[in-house]
Protein backbone atom coordinates (compact mmCIF):
# COMPACT_ATOMS: atom_id res chain seq x y z
CA UNK A 1 0.00 0.00 0.00
CA UNK A 2 1.50 3.38 -0.96
CA UNK A 3 2.29 5.86 1.77
CA UNK A 4 0.14 8.99 1.88
CA UNK A 5 1.83 12.03 0.41
CA UNK A 6 2.24 14.88 2.87
CA UNK A 7 1.78 18.40 1.63
CA UNK A 8 4.76 20.69 2.12
CA UNK A 9 2.33 23.51 2.94
CA UNK A 10 0.76 23.52 6.41
CA UNK A 11 -3.00 23.18 6.63
CA UNK A 12 -4.86 26.49 6.80
CA UNK A 13 -6.16 27.35 10.25
CA UNK A 14 -9.93 27.57 10.56
CA UNK A 15 -11.15 31.03 9.58
CA UNK A 16 -12.49 32.81 12.58
CA UNK A 17 -12.95 36.42 13.56
CA UNK A 18 -11.16 35.62 16.83
CA UNK A 19 -7.95 34.48 15.12
CA UNK A 20 -6.86 37.89 13.88
CA UNK A 21 -3.22 36.94 13.29
CA UNK A 22 -4.17 35.18 10.03
CA UNK A 23 -4.97 36.95 6.77
CA UNK A 24 -7.77 35.97 4.36
CA UNK A 25 -5.43 33.41 2.75
CA UNK A 26 -4.64 31.71 6.06
CA UNK A 27 -1.14 33.16 6.32
CA UNK A 28 0.13 34.61 9.61
CA UNK A 29 0.46 38.39 9.65
CA UNK A 30 0.84 41.26 12.05
CA UNK A 31 -2.55 42.85 12.72
CA UNK A 32 -2.93 46.45 11.55
CA UNK A 33 -3.91 48.43 14.66
CA UNK A 34 -3.49 51.88 13.10
CA UNK A 35 -7.26 52.52 13.07
CA UNK A 36 -7.71 51.61 16.74
CA UNK A 37 -7.98 54.29 19.39
CA UNK A 38 -5.16 54.64 21.87
CA UNK A 39 -6.74 53.85 25.24
CA UNK A 40 -5.43 52.78 28.63
CA UNK A 41 -4.88 49.03 28.71
CA UNK A 42 -3.62 46.84 31.53
CA UNK A 43 -2.97 43.15 32.07
CA UNK A 44 -1.81 40.92 34.90
CA UNK A 45 -0.37 37.43 34.68
CA UNK A 46 1.14 34.90 37.04
CA UNK A 47 3.21 31.74 37.22
CA UNK A 48 4.40 29.36 39.90
CA UNK A 49 7.86 27.80 40.20
CA UNK A 50 7.66 24.55 42.15
CA UNK A 51 10.79 24.02 44.25
CA UNK A 52 11.85 21.31 46.66
CA UNK A 53 12.29 22.04 50.35
CA UNK A 54 16.07 21.76 49.90
CA UNK A 55 16.06 24.52 47.27
CA UNK A 56 13.73 26.75 49.29
CA UNK A 57 15.97 26.36 52.35
CA UNK A 58 19.03 27.34 50.28
CA UNK A 59 17.52 30.55 48.84
CA UNK A 60 18.94 32.94 51.45
CA UNK A 61 22.49 31.75 50.72
CA UNK A 62 22.29 31.61 46.91
CA UNK A 63 25.77 32.53 45.63
CA UNK A 64 24.23 33.99 42.47
CA UNK A 65 22.55 36.75 44.48
CA UNK A 66 19.07 37.71 45.66
CA UNK A 67 16.95 35.40 43.54
CA UNK A 68 13.68 37.29 44.07
CA UNK A 69 15.14 40.65 43.03
CA UNK A 70 16.96 39.23 40.01
CA UNK A 71 13.72 37.49 38.87
CA UNK A 72 11.81 40.77 39.25
CA UNK A 73 14.30 42.72 37.15
CA UNK A 74 14.43 39.96 34.51
CA UNK A 75 10.64 40.02 34.23
CA UNK A 76 10.54 43.79 33.84
CA UNK A 77 13.24 43.68 31.19
CA UNK A 78 11.42 40.89 29.33
CA UNK A 79 8.12 42.81 29.25
CA UNK A 80 9.91 45.69 27.52
CA UNK A 81 11.28 43.29 24.86
CA UNK A 82 8.18 41.22 24.18
CA UNK A 83 7.85 42.31 20.55
CA UNK A 84 11.40 41.06 19.92
CA UNK A 85 10.50 37.61 21.29
CA UNK A 86 6.96 37.05 19.97
CA UNK A 87 7.02 37.49 16.19
CA UNK A 88 3.59 39.10 15.63
CA UNK A 89 3.47 41.31 18.74
CA UNK A 90 3.46 45.06 18.31
CA UNK A 91 6.16 47.10 20.04
CA UNK A 92 4.36 49.06 22.74
CA UNK A 93 5.31 52.09 24.80
CA UNK A 94 4.81 50.57 28.23
CA UNK A 95 3.83 53.05 30.90
CA UNK A 96 4.26 50.63 33.78
CA UNK A 97 5.56 47.13 34.49
CA UNK A 98 5.62 45.49 37.89
CA UNK A 99 6.83 42.03 38.82
CA UNK A 100 6.60 40.45 42.25
CA UNK A 101 8.34 37.23 43.24
CA UNK A 102 7.45 35.79 46.63
CA UNK A 103 8.34 32.62 48.46
CA UNK A 104 5.20 30.53 48.96
CA UNK A 105 4.45 27.01 50.13
CA UNK A 106 6.27 24.73 47.70
CA UNK A 107 7.97 27.38 45.60
CA UNK A 108 7.99 30.91 44.25
CA UNK A 109 4.84 32.73 43.15
CA UNK A 110 5.34 35.23 40.34
CA UNK A 111 2.87 38.05 39.65
CA UNK A 112 3.36 40.51 36.80
CA UNK A 113 1.41 43.46 35.48
CA UNK A 114 1.84 45.81 32.55
CA UNK A 115 0.11 48.98 31.35
CA UNK A 116 0.12 51.18 28.29
CA UNK A 117 -1.90 53.82 26.54
CA UNK A 118 -2.00 52.46 23.05
CA UNK A 119 -3.97 50.80 20.26
CA UNK A 120 -3.50 47.20 21.43
CA UNK A 121 -3.37 45.29 24.70
CA UNK A 122 -0.49 44.30 26.97
CA UNK A 123 -1.46 40.70 27.76
CA UNK A 124 1.65 39.33 26.06
CA UNK A 125 3.89 41.73 27.95
CA UNK A 126 2.46 40.63 31.31
CA UNK A 127 2.70 36.94 30.33
CA UNK A 128 6.27 37.37 29.07
CA UNK A 129 7.27 39.12 32.30
CA UNK A 130 5.85 36.27 34.41
CA UNK A 131 7.41 33.59 32.20
CA UNK A 132 10.90 35.11 32.16
CA UNK A 133 10.82 35.80 35.90
CA UNK A 134 9.95 32.11 36.41
CA UNK A 135 12.73 31.01 34.05
CA UNK A 136 15.15 33.20 35.99
CA UNK A 137 14.19 31.43 39.22
CA UNK A 138 14.88 28.14 37.44
CA UNK A 139 18.24 29.39 36.15
CA UNK A 140 19.34 30.58 39.59
CA UNK A 141 18.38 27.33 41.37
CA UNK A 142 19.02 24.60 38.79
CA UNK A 143 22.41 23.75 40.29
CA UNK A 144 20.60 22.44 43.38
CA UNK A 145 17.79 20.53 41.67
CA UNK A 146 16.95 19.72 38.05
CA UNK A 147 13.36 18.65 38.82
CA UNK A 148 12.05 22.22 39.16
CA UNK A 149 8.65 22.71 37.52
CA UNK A 150 7.25 25.95 36.14
CA UNK A 151 3.48 25.75 36.10
CA UNK A 152 0.29 27.74 35.90
CA UNK A 153 1.51 30.50 33.59
CA UNK A 154 -1.71 32.39 32.91
CA UNK A 155 -3.42 35.65 32.19
CA UNK A 156 -5.24 36.74 35.34
CA UNK A 157 -6.91 39.90 34.07
CA UNK A 158 -6.94 42.56 31.39
CA UNK A 159 -8.66 45.89 30.95
CA UNK A 160 -9.36 48.12 27.98
CA UNK A 161 -9.70 47.59 24.29
CA UNK A 162 -12.51 46.42 22.02
CA UNK A 163 -12.79 43.00 23.68
CA UNK A 164 -13.39 44.64 27.06
CA UNK A 165 -12.30 43.62 30.52
CA UNK A 166 -11.47 40.06 31.60
CA UNK A 167 -10.85 38.53 35.01
CA UNK A 168 -9.99 34.87 35.47
CA UNK A 169 -12.49 33.05 37.61
CA UNK A 170 -11.04 31.43 40.71
CA UNK A 171 -10.44 27.69 40.43
CA UNK A 172 -12.80 25.76 42.68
Amino acid sequence: MPKPVKSSRPAKPPRSATLSHYDAGGQPHMVDVSAKLATRRTASASAFVELSGVVLAALPSNPKGDLLQVARIAGIQAAKRTSELIPLCHPLPLTHVEVQAQVAAGGIRIAASAATTGPTGVEMEALTAAAVAALTVYDMTKALDKSIVIRDLRLDSKTGGKSGDYTRRPVK
